[in-house]
């Protein structure tokens, strides 16, 4: 089981710890975004810093139905407590996790500032 907390935007955000190829670890908070179907995105910025591989480019369709394309990289990160390789979306925009690395858990939130957010694995 993993917990965050509502911010003061009310924005549901989740601590993660995100590890390179090097074991270098950078800890993040990052907002869950239901409507992304990704994995995670991150700055560019964060992507140099972690010398994150590159692994492709994507294409998505944003919510204003433009297209756009951006490249992907590969990260670790713990997650429920175990070490998982998942595809890092490069997106300008603060770090962002989505519905893929949501699968398979039930998320639960206390829409309040400073409420708490729940991720729990399904059974």
């Amino acid at each position: 089981m993993m917990h965050g907390l509502v911010n003061i935007n009310g924005d549901a955000v989740l601590r993660l710890v995100l590890e390179n190829d090097f074991q270098q670890t950078q800890v993040i908070d990052a907002v869950i975004d239901t409507g992304y179907t990704g994995f995670l995105s991150l700055p560019s910025q964060l992507i140099k810093s972690l010398h994150l591989p590159w692994i492709g480019n994507g294409q998505a369709t944003l919510g204003d139905g433009r297209t756009t394309v951006f490249e992907i990289y590969a990260v670790r990160v713990i997650w429920d407590d175990q070490y998982r390789q998942i595809p890092v979306n490069r997106i300008e925009t603060e770090p962002v996790i989505g519905m893929g690395l949501l699968a398979g858990y039930a998320l639960q939130i206390e829409v309040a500032q400073h409420g708490i957010v729940t991720i729990e694995a399904i059974a």
